[in-house]
């Protein structure tokens, strides 16, 4: 068994670390704020298996003009920042087109297949259970031509799935979420859909894990290079660890390891926003998607999440919270009662790269060294299924299956 080392402590980390010391291997994991809030902690807390449409597609391209017009829309660009984003846009571009697409679709499908066995056989590894709630989720739309669409797609999708999709009148959503009393068209159900308990909740309920049987080194990384002896990370502290084997699961921040390695990756900041409301006045029965808005509101435990859009932007820009204020007075439109006051803005860097498909792949000259970053917006869906083939990669297994995520496409 190998020593084995994991730069990044979010949730991708940590379900690759629970696999490998389920292989056996001993782990350490350096995280730079080991007891903070990484972009884990953030996100919509949905298992969404259903989505493996890649956000570069043809669909997507005819809408962006009409968002962009809105700053405060699902879509934006932090414009100053443009022309180092400019090499990541333009393959986005490319991977609109019809081949690229559904070249994308296959493989976010093949890595759906499992994600809710692996989410399991994560929790057991972890110790914990209870985590994850068959809830479904609702898709609102505002009018019947964008509603039509919508179902038409989600019920593809969910075939391959063996889910089941529904579309409602608006009657019939109120029904199923009375909290919903604003104008719109219809919504969808998807039977696909799965809510996790509270995203800061489950991290740290997998770190507990960890801290029972792995070591966590709180400190930031500043660089990591090969040797005849193994892979050295060097802490900005001055601090050298050196393992037999590594894996960057650092998000947004691997591209600077990729780079000391000696290969290119093109990836991005889709940063996101959301206001989450501790014990909230309003209550909704299921994850509520407000899709021509491009957000979401997830209800957990004695909290709701109000999150979502896309900004593009360097990762240390400051942060636009009206982005957050916008997407709560457009769900009061649907929801009147939800609170003008008393919610937690936050903003969160989501690893995205141009083709939607996430890096889990071996170093090409070297398989000491395995990546897992660039997830998007299914971090936490695809988090347990990519930490097992993170374990796999390291033993020498699954490399064939996973080409493409290799991180040679980009080389």
């Amino acid at each position: 068994m190998a020593h084995i080392g994991i730069v990044g402590g979010g949730i991708i980390g940590c379900a690759t670390a629970l696999f490998l010391l389920e292989d056996g291997h001993t782990v350490t994991i350096i995280e730079r704020d080991a007891g903070g809030q990484p972009a884990s902690v953030g996100n919509a807390g949905i298992l969404a298996v259903p989505e493996i449409d890649p956000l570069a597609r043809p669909g997507m391209l005819f809408a962006a003009p009409k968002w962009l017009l809105d700053p405060l829309g699902p879509l934006s660009v932090r414009w100053q920042d443009l022309p180092a984003l400019m090499p990541w846009l333009f393959r986005f571009l490319a991977s609109a087109r019809p081949t690229k697409v559904a070249a994308a679709r296959d493989a976010l499908t093949f890595l759906m297949k499992t994600t809710e066995a692996d989410h399991l056989r994560l929790g057991e590894i972890a110790g914990i259970s209870g985590h994850i709630r068959r809830t479904g989720s609702m898709t609102l739309f505002d009018g019947a031509k964008a509603l039509d669409k919508a179902f038409a797609q989600e019920a593809e999708n969910a075939r391959l799935f063996g889910f089941t999709v529904e579309k409602l009148d608006a009657a019939e959503a109120r029904r199923r979420v009375p909290a919903l009393r604003g104008d719109f068209a219809g919504a969808t159900f998807n039977d696909g859909y799965q809510t996790f308990e509270y995203p800061l909740t489950l991290l740290r309920r997998l770190q507990a894990a960890l801290r029972e049987r792995a070591t966590l080194v709180d400190a930031a990384v500043a660089a990591v290079s090969r040797g005849e002896n193994g892979v050295t990370v060097a802490t900005e502290a001055g601090k050298r660890l050196v393992f037999d084997r590594l894996a960057i699961t650092a998000g947004i921040w691997s591209r600077r390891f990729v780079a000391d390695l000696g290969l290119r990756v093109q990836l991005e900041t889709e940063r996101g926003y959301n206001t989450t409301f501790v014990d909230p006045a309003v209550t909704l029965e299921m994850p509520v998607f407000f899709a021509e808005h491009g957000f979401v509101a997830t209800p957990f435990e004695k909290a709701l999440r109000v999150g979502g859009a896309v900004e593009l932007a360097r990762p240390d820009a400051p942060a636009n919270y009206a982005r957050a204020a916008a997407m709560r007075r457009k769900m009061r439109r649907y929801v009147p009662d939800l609170p003008e006051e008393g919610g937690t803005e936050w903003m969160g860097r989501r690893p995205s790269t141009p083709d939607s498909l996430p890096v889990i792949s071996l170093h090409p000259a070297d398989p000491r060294i395995a990546f897992a970053f660039g997830h998007g917006h299914l971090g936490l869906t695809l988090s347990a299924t990519t930490g097992r083939h993170v374990a796999r990669l390291l033993a020498g297994e699954g490399a064939s299956a996973l080409q493409p995520f290799s991180i040679a496409r980009f080389q």
